[in-house]
């Protein structure tokens, strides 16, 4: 009476679920051994190969799918009885040539011993890998999935056959990808990369070397994240649209490339932004050196295409006076952050190491620029409390403003060659004197240049506030240095604006 409890609850339990799954008990022969099985359970919603759902129950396996005797599937039920351990086969090929059912079928086999039987779990392989490659062959496509934890890639076949690579040799790792990648299209993978991280999916168009030819392969990708937001798995699909691309019309080809080279700019102005920011962070608030107080301004262009190299310093010296410097890198992106990052570095070394004349370290930037091969500008001047004397010099850099009781003027000018003109340049300095409340500003031309004709001068704009701010009550260099910068579409901004403090 308990068994045929226990067989009604686990009919109940089955003919709900929507899968391949028997539970089978064990026939004992007239030897004590097993004879065979019975489906004693079936579920409602998975059919078997001659579409049988639960008609198969009381049913004798060896009746029903006489193939299966004494073969390796047997075998594993009876280990599985044996041992009392789950086990599994993988891709077990099931055949039986008769009328009305497919003549061989692939199937993932799972088995588990439970109530003294045996719950049996078949999925099917082969019907959902014939749509997933038909799918793929009509649309010209495949899947690939990449494991961030791990680093293992699975493709399927469709990729496989994109690439035109043997299954055997597996995925192309990252770098033979990257290879693979037509150089012009690098900076789409890396938008394509930002996309992701910030939590996008990403649809671009980018042309692979495969064999003897060039494919425009259409990568549609996003991310997989666990709940703290770690990045996991990379799931790709990718398309062949090679024969698209090539029959559109020249106008669009044209868009697309111009969208390419859009998303590309804009790729590199965040990488030249991450690394502006990583080589010179730029203090929230104002901050005190020997005598001055000191607030350091930089907005990034507006434009995606026109990030440049913008550079400032300032500092403490070991005599107890203080470094200013703001500087300028001819050029746009990467390489122009790239060149920003070799002066400000060697300024910082050489500081390290006691040379803090500014015509001396002028010289020594402007010989690092014509081995860079790049050009640039700048000013550094160093500022001594005890005797308030601004000693000061210039590389083709504007001068700085100069604030005094409601009057801006810049200061006067030494001579000094842009960097990296002439590799024998040399350069003069000038020491005007601060007082007590004065207003300094050293700033790049993004804060007063703009391309576009016609605009307002805004030069006078800046000299106007300087005076306004050192004519009445000090106002916080915060507020000032608001009203003073402004974005620019065509070029960064960098600013340092000081105060001279009162004496003691």
């Amino acid at each position: 009476m308990a068994d045929e409890a226990v067989t009604a609850a686990i009919r109940e339990v089955l003919s709900v679920i929507p899968a391949g799954c028997s539970w089978l008990r064990p026939v004992t022969g007239d030897d004590g051994g097993i004879a065979d099985f019975e489906i004693a359970a079936a579920s409602g919603g998975g059919h078997d190969v001659h579409r049988r759902g639960t008609g198969r129950v009381d049913s004798r396996l060896t009746e029903l799918y006489p193939g299966i005797a004494d073969g390796p599937l047997w075998q594993l039920y009876l280990r599985v009885l044996r041992t009392g351990e789950p086990d599994e086969m993988r891709e077990f090929r099931y055949e039986q040539k008769m009328a009305g059912i497919e003549p061989r079928s692939l199937f993932d086999v799972t088995v588990h011993p439970v109530l003294g039987g045996l719950l049996v779990w078949w999925q099917r392989l082969d019907e959902d890998r014939r749509r997933v490659e038909r799918t793929e062959q009509l649309g010209n496509l495949g899947w690939a999935e990449y494991d961030l934890v791990t680093g293992e890639t699975q493709w399927s076949a469709g990729v496989y056959r994109i690439f035109e690579r043997d299954q055997a040799l597996g995925p192309m790792s990252r770098a033979e990808q990257a290879a693979a990648l037509e150089p012009e299209d690098r900076g789409l993978s890396e938008a394509a990369w930002q996309t992701m991280e910030a939590g996008g999916v990403s649809d671009v168009t980018v042309r692979f070397a495969t064999g003897a030819s060039v494919k425009h392969l259409r990568i549609l990708s996003d991310v997989v994240s666990d709940a703290g937001g770690r990045p996991l798995k990379i799931h790709a699909v990718v398309q062949d649209v090679t024969a698209r691309e090539l029959s559109r019309t020249a106008i669009e080809r044209l868009s697309d490339q111009l969208r390419r080279r859009e998303l590309a700019a804009l790729a590199e102005h965040r990488l030249a932004a991450r690394l502006q920011h990583m080589i010179q962070p730029v203090p929230r608030e104002p901050f005190p050196l020997p005598g001055l107080h000191v607030m350091v301004g930089y907005l990034p262009a507006e434009s995606a295409v026109r990030v440049g190299g913008d550079w400032y310093h300032a500092q403490e010296l070991t005599d107890g006076r203080a470094l200013l410097a703001v500087g300028d890198v001819a050029g746009h992106g990467i390489a122009a952050a790239n060149s920003m990052a070799h002066l400000r570095f060697a300024l910082i070394a050489w500081l390290a190491i006691g040379i803090d004349d500014p015509a001396t370290l002028l010289r020594h930037l402007n010989r690092l620029c014509t081995r860079l091969r790049v050009t640039g500008t700048a000013v550094i001047a160093v500022y001594d409390p005890a005797t308030r004397g601004l000693t000061w010099a210039r590389a083709g850099h504007a001068a700085p403003l100069l604030a005094r009781g409601g009057t801006t003027m810049p200061l006067e000018l030494p001579p000094g060659l842009l960097l990296g003109a002439d590799d024998n340049a040399g350069y003069q300095m000038l020491t005007p004197f601060l007082v007590p409340g004065d207003l300094l500003l050293f700033y790049t031309d993004g804060l007063v240049e703009r391309r576009t004709p016609g605009g307002p001068a805004l030069l006078p704009r800046v000299m106007s506030a300087l005076a306004e701010a050192s004519a009445g009550d000090e106002q916080g260099l915060p507020e000032l240095a608001a009203r003073l910068n402004r974005p620019s579409p065509d070029d960064d901004t960098c600013t340092v604006l000081v105060r001279a403090a009162s004496a003691g």
